[in-house]
């Protein structure tokens, strides 16, 4: 096995077992004569299960690209260290690029090669033998089949998207990275590109995911990593994540219609809306028997009563802009 192929050597089993770890990673772009140096990422601590569906989320600018271009190895880190599937990017840099696939946020292609070319030549850049190409397997998987020999200036934009998916699995890598892949796509294209990467992840690939829709991010991974300003705020299995925060709402539809609302207490918040009563509460503090306690004292019988738990937009909120204030 040449050097370059050997995993990493150390006493941290968690680096041989995550597909993904990152330690103190920093990068600092240089400023300029208009604008001083921006901290990118700022010493983040991160790992990433092997087999996950793992959702990398935050705003703009929270330095999700930067982290994902150090990874593919478009931009270089100021410090730290990363491993991918157990190989460090610095001392076995051709054994952890081949471990990933990256699908861009932006549509990229070789408009006068056909999808069969296109992955061919891709296959080639990553030294697959001929022999052991699965172009056309790939192709079909995705979708594709028919489009083998079409120009790729031919093709839709959802097909294209399904192409860079392609490209990015022509080496057979472990470990998926999709960078806002349903940006701009349709509603049906984005289920059909989903159902594709959901069976891939089925297959075993490890899938990381950015995405601004949060209802896919919710619907589609089981573990949730949340970073903003350059560092990583929380990451967690989605389901822990979503019941981590102190926040329900109670929906109280009334016997009567109510002309004003009741005083619940400090720690609870009332809205009316379409003649139903809306109390948002924090469940460490207070209990539903107390709000309805509360509620009779205010002369309200209730007529039917539901409980609205959060969901991953409430913890991104919290976790994100939440922490600005």
């Amino acid at each position: 096995m040449p050097d370059d192929a050997r995993p990493v050597s150390t006493a941290d089993a968690e680096v041989s077992d995550a597909a993904i770890v990152a330690r103190g990673l920093k990068k600092i772009y240089a400023g300029t004569k208009k604008s001083p140096p921006k901290e990118a990422l700022k010493g983040i601590d991160l790992t990433i299960p092997r087999g996950s569906m793992f959702g990398l989320l935050g705003p703009n600018g929270a330095g999700k690209s930067t982290f994902i271009n150090i990874l593919a190895g478009l931009v270089t880190k100021t410090e730290g260290e990363v491993s991918i599937w157990g190989f460090d990017i610095d001392k076995n840099h051709r054994s952890a690029r081949a471990s990933i696939g990256v699908v861009p946020q932006e549509i990229s292609a070789d408009v006068f090669f056909t999808p069969k070319e296109g992955l061919e030549i891709q296959a080639g850049l990553y030294g697959v033998p001929k022999d052991q190409r699965r172009t056309m397997e790939i192709l079909r998987a995705l979708g594709l089949e028919d489009k083998a020999d079409a120009y790729v200036r031919m093709l839709s934009g959802g097909m294209k998207r399904r192409l860079l998916v392609a490209k990015a699995m022509v080496h057979s890598p472990p470990i998926l990275i999709l960078d806002e892949p349903t940006a701009g796509v349709d509603i049906e294209l984005r289920k059909q590109l989903w159902e594709q990467v959901v069976e891939m992840h089925q297959r075993g690939v490890t899938i990381i995911l950015t995405t601004h829709y949060l209802e896919e991010a919710q619907t589609l991974c089981d573990t949730i990593g949340i970073i903003h300003q350059g560092e990583v705020k929380t990451v967690k299995p989605k389901d822990e994540l979503i019941a981590s925060l102190d926040r329900k709402s109670l929906m109280v539809v009334p016997e009567d219609e109510i002309t004003a609302l009741p005083q619940i207490g400090d720690a609870c918040r009332t809205e009316l809306r379409d003649g139903a009563l809306y109390i948002d509460y924090t469940p460490s503090t207070t209990r539903v028997a107390d709000i309805l306690a509360a509620l009779s004292q205010s002369g309200i019988s209730v007529k039917d009563l539901s409980t609205v738990e959060a969901d991953l937009e409430d913890v991104f909120m919290e976790m994100t802009y939440g922490s600005d204030s």
